[in-house]
């Protein structure tokens, strides 16, 4: 987006002012949400918050969600990655769920093996 010196602003002013709605929503979602959502490497996708700590090969608490905040159409399949700085690429199972009204819910995400989850740092989505 580019604005001239006439049309009052500065391409940047410009810039800040197109991303304000999306980062404000973000905002709202997570406020609405405490402790249960959290913010992704997207700005336009948080996740369900996960446990510090879990047992491999068992069933997470609650089922886990990828929201999105922008337009995703019904039947996308969505395929999720974890990793930490112990393991970039953690082996799970039942980790493809299909987006529906913007969301994507995972009901039996297992972390398989050695995932490095018991590890609470350095978590990515």
């Amino acid at each position: 987006m580019h604005l001239s010196a006439e049309s009052g602003g500065s391409s940047r002013d410009a810039m800040a002012d197109f991303f304000v709605p999306v980062e404000r929503t973000l905002t709202e979602v997570l406020s609405e949400h405490p402790g249960e959502l959290v913010k992704t490497g997207s700005p336009s996708v948080v996740c369900s918050a996960l446990p510090t700590h879990w047992r491999s090969n068992k069933t997470l608490p609650v089922a886990f969600r990828v929201v999105s905040l922008g337009e995703i159409v019904d039947g996308t399949l969505v395929t999720i990655k974890a990793g930490n700085d112990e393991n970039y690429c953690a082996e799970l199972r039942n980790a493809t769920a299909v987006m529906k009204n913007q969301v994507a819910k995972f009901n039996d995400l297992r972390f398989v093996g050695r995932s490095g989850r018991g590890k609470g740092n350095g978590k990515y989505y």
